[in-house]
C-alpha cells in the first residue's frame, strides 16, 4: 500500500524530529508492507528565508497532493521582529485554513514510566487519559478587522472572535463523536458568562447533544477547566473548546505528563489531508544539537497511522515500542536530570526501532 506523505521540518528542533519519523516510517513499511513515499517541503522561518513567504504555494500544492502531513515545527527567535502577518507562524495558520484542518485532536496520557516527572502529585495524575478536540479555523486566530491603527499613546489593537453556527456545530459533534468512540464523556468548554460567541457555543452543544442521548456532557467556564485540569484532571475524557482556550488548555494539559516534548497532535478536515505534529514548538535553544525528544513526533506518527491511514495494527505496534522504550528506562535530556543518562535523539529513535523489530520477531 502507497501512502504520499508531505513532510515538513519547517525551523528549529523540526528537521531532526522529523528525520525520526521518516526513519521509523521506512521501518513499519518494511515490516508491514507499506510503501511510504516523503515529499519535503518548506515551511515557516525556513521559507521565508529562502522565497519571502512562509507559506510558499508549492508547499501548499505538495500538501495537498498528499496523503497525510507531518510538520516538525515552525518559528523562532530569527524572526521575531517580522509584521505578524509575515512571521512564520502565519504560514501553519493558512495551511490549516487552506486545507481545512478544523479539526486539533490532543490526546494526554501518563506513562508510568514518567509518573515522576509530571509537576502533579501521582494521586492526581494515575489514570489520566484525556483528549482535547479543539476548533483550529476560527475565532480570535482567524477573525476580522485584525489591525493595529494609530502612533504613540493613540496606539489601539483590535482582533476580533467570530464563530459561525456551521463552525461551532462541525467540532462540536466531532467532540461528540470522539466521546462515543471512547465509551467517555464530553466536557464543553467556553466563556459564556461573559462572550456572545461563547453564548452561541453552548446554544448549539444543547443542539447537538440530543444527538447524542447515550453520551453525558457538561459545560464548564475555561477559568474553571484551567484550575479542575490541575485539581482533578482525571474527571475529564474528551474536552471539546474553541481555538484560543484549546491552544492555552491543551499546553497547560500537557505539563501533566511532565514534558511538552511526550505530545503529539492531529488536526483533521472532513475529507482531506490530515496534519500530524508535535505540539512542543521549534526549541531554537537545542536546535542542531542532536539531543531533541523525539517522542512526540512519533506519537504524531501514531495518530497518523490511525486517523489518515487506519493502519491500527501498525499504530498500535509504533505506541507499545515508545511505552516498551520509556519502561526500560531510556530517556532523553528534557526527560531526565542525569545528563550522563540522555540519549540522542538519533539514539532514541534506534531505540523505537529496536523495540518496534523485536515485536515483529515475537510475534
Amino acid at each position: 500500500m502507497k501512502k504520499h506523505i508531505a513532510i515538513l521540518p519547517g525551523d528549529g528542533i523540526g528537521p531532526e524530529v522529523c528525520e525520526a519519523a521518516t526513519k521509523v516510517l521506512s521501518e513499519i513499511g518494511k515490516m508491514y508492507q507499506h510503501q511510504f513515499e516523503f515529499t519535503f517541503a518548506d515551511l515557516g522561518g525556513v521559507a521565508i528565508d529562502k522565497s519571502g513567504t512562509p507559506l510558499p504555494a508549492e508547499t501548499l500544492s505538495v500538501c495537498k497532493q498528499s496523503d497525510a502531513v507531518l510538520l516538525g515545527a515552525v518559528g523562532g527567535p530569527k524572526w521575531d521582529t517580522l509584521p505578524g502577518d509575515q512571521r512564520p507562524e502565519k504560514g501553519l495558520l493558512g495551511l490549516r485554513k487552506e486545507l481545512d484542518l478544523f479539526a486539533n485532536l490532543r490526546p494526554v496520557t501518563i506513562y508510568d514510566a514518567l509518573a515522576d516527572a509530571s509537576p502533579l502529585k501521582d494521586d492526581i495524575i494515575q489514570g489520566v487519559d484525556l483528549v482535547i478536540v479543539r476548533e483550529l479555523t476560527g475565532g480570535l486566530y482567524f477573525g476580522e478587522p485584525r489591525e493595529r491603527r494609530g502612533e504613540g499613546k493613540e496606539q489601539l489593537a483590535v482582533d476580533t472572535l467570530v464563530y459561525s453556527r456551521k463552525e461551532i456545530e462541525r467540532i462540536v459533534r466531532k467532540g461528540f463523536e470522539f466521546a462515543k468512540i471512547r465509551g467517555g464523556t464530553l466536557t464543553s468548554v467556553d466563556k459564556a458568562n461573559v462572550l456572545e460567541s461563547s453564548r452561541l457555543w453552548r446554544e448549539v452543544v444543547d443542539e447537538v447533544a440530543q444527538d447524542y442521548p447515550d453520551i453525558e456532557y457538561s459545560h464548564m467556564l475555561v477559568d474553571n477547566a484551567a484550575m479542575q485540569l490541575v485539581r482533578n484532571p482525571r474527571q475529564f475524557d474528551v474536552i471539546v473548546t474553541e481555538n484560543m482556550f484549546g491552544d492555552i488548555l491543551s499546553d497547560e494539559a500537557s505539563m501533566i505528563t511532565g514534558s511538552l516534548g511526550m505530545l503529539p497532535s492531529a488536526s483533521l478536515s472532513q475529507d482531506g489531508p490530515g496534519l500530524f505534529e508535535p505540539i512542543h514548538g521549534s526549541a531554537p535553544d537545542i536546535a542542531g544539537k542532536g539531543v531533541a525528544n523525539p517522542l512526540a513526533t512519533l506519537s504524531s506518527v501514531v495518530m497518523m497511522l490511525t486517523y489518515a491511514f487506519e493502519m491500527t495494527d501498525e499504530a498500535d505496534a509504533l505506541a507499545e515500542a515508545i511505552n516498551d522504550v520509556l519502561e526500560a528506562g531510556h530517556r532523553t535530556a528534557d526527560l531526565t536530570n542525569d545528563a550522563s543518562k540522555a540519549l540522542s535523539t538519533e539514539e532514541m529513535t534506534n531505540q523505537v526501532i529496536d523495540a518496534l523489530t523485536k515485536k515483529a520477531v515475537i510475534s
